[in-house]
């Protein structure tokens, strides 16, 4: 096995019994200068270094440890380090078997500061005996950085949180807008036929009513939509699970065109649909699928404009269903394709860039894909594809945890 090599001081000490005076002077100089050396290499460093005995007394320092944690350069050596640092747990670190400890804490003198220390044990064949050696870092500035950083990803995540919750609650408050516009108009037949006193027929009368009673349903809808918007995002900023229940994707398909119908007949569209007949059941949230069409149909709406054709299509495949909402707008690039699920960003002038983060947010949970098709001036076709079975991601369980 090789030898270690020699240090300087080992060979002194070997044949100190046969240095004469000149040479013990000439060792003396040479160790005054190593001491110097390392004095200065040690006071160079914007770390604080501080040596400890067995007993927790202060044997050295350099002079980062004084500017960090209020050392009396005169008074300190020979000082139980506790004096400095009461709030530490010394006993506890002097227990400790550790190889290296990482300690944080706080002090007030001769500033504030937060400071990051680690401990190492010292060996007893380099000291005279047990001890430790402290080194003291001033992490302040890194420890503001990181609560700023934290505060600024918490600021973030209101503002989106804020940003969704003002997008999902302008859909159906803009369905509402258009039933009640809708009833006020069939209530002002009614008052005219009233101050005019003229006869309405039996068939009128059932007529009107069908039509408020079908207005009201859909307003008590989007109620029950809205409180469940606002549910979801009140209870946390990360999205709630899906509530999958065996579903027809036809139904949802189904009753989002009649929610939309009015909106899509005022602005002059036409609907086109090739529903598959045979479509299995599959697990999904009514309530979130809802909303994925209501966005999706709502974009290609605002891609249109009057003599527009919006075509919806169902179908099986890939051990899974599919729907289809395809629109005759003005089409997307291939750069805004690659941009349009991105947080904030949109193609219109009024648009938060929000509807479909969450629309592909809640396909995701699903278990689901989505894809986008696109030619400028031609039109866009969205595809949402649902698994049969439920394959949503789920998180790897916790390490000695069953899965």
């Amino acid at each position: 096995m090789a030898q270690t090599k020699s240090s300087f001081l080992d060979k002194v000490l070997g044949r100190i019994g046969r240095l004469d005076k000149e040479g013990l002077q000439s060792v003396i100089k040479r160790l005054a200068r190593e001491r110097a050396f390392l004095e200065t290499l040690f006071n160079t460093i914007e770390d604080g270094v501080l040596v400890l005995d067995a007993s927790s007394r202060i044997q050295y320092f350099n002079r980062a440890a004084i500017s960090l944690i209020g050392l009396n350069s005169e008074s300190a050596e020979g000082k139980l380090v506790a004096d400095f640092l009461p709030n530490v747990d010394w006993e506890g670190i002097s227990a400790s078997q550790a190889g290296v400890i990482r300690h944080e804490f706080e002090v007030e003198w001769p500033r504030p500061r937060f400071i990051r220390m680690w401990v190492a044990r010292l060996d007893e064949h380099v000291a005279q005996s047990a001890g430790l050696v402290l080194i003291f870092h001033d992490a302040t500035e890194a420890r503001q950085q990181t609560v700023d950083a934290i505060e600024n990803e918490r600021i973030q995540a209101l503002t989106l949180l804020a940003a969704s919750v003002a997008h999902e609650i302008g859909n159906p408050l803009n369905a509402l807008h258009i039933h009640l516009q809708l009833m006020e108009r069939e209530l002002k037949k009614l008052r005219a036929a009233t101050d005019t006193k003229e006869n309405i027929s039996r068939d009128e009368l059932d007529s009107i009513a069908g039509k408020l009673d079908g207005f009201l349903a859909v307003s008590r809808g989007e109620i029950s939509r809205l409180d469940y918007i606002v549910s979801q995002f009140l209870q946390a900023i990360r999205p709630t699970q899906p509530n999958l229940k065996p579903t027809v994707l036809n139904e949802i398909v189904e009753e989002t065109i009649r929610l939309l119908s009015p909106e899509l007949t005022n602005r002059g569209l036409k609907i086109e649909k090739a529903l598959s007949r045979t479509l299995p059941q599959a697990p999904m949230d009514e309530v979130q699928m809802q909303q994925v069409l209501v966005n999706l149909i709502k974009n290609a709406m605002q891609a249109m404009t009057r003599g527009g054709v919006l075509s919806l299509e169902t179908g099986e495949g890939m051990d899974g269903v599919w729907v289809s909402v395809c629109d005759t707008g003005s089409g997307i690039s291939q750069e805004q394709i690659n941009r349009i699920f991105e947080p904030f960003y949109t193609t219109k002038t009024k648009g938060s860039g929000l509807g479909l983060m969450i629309v592909q947010r809640i396909i995701r949970e699903h278990g689901g894909q989505i894809g986008v098709q696109s030619d400028e001036g031609t039109g866009t076709r969205i595809k949402v594809w649902l698994p049969l079975l439920d394959k949503r991601p789920k998180l790897l369980a916790a390490s000695g945890q069953e899965p």
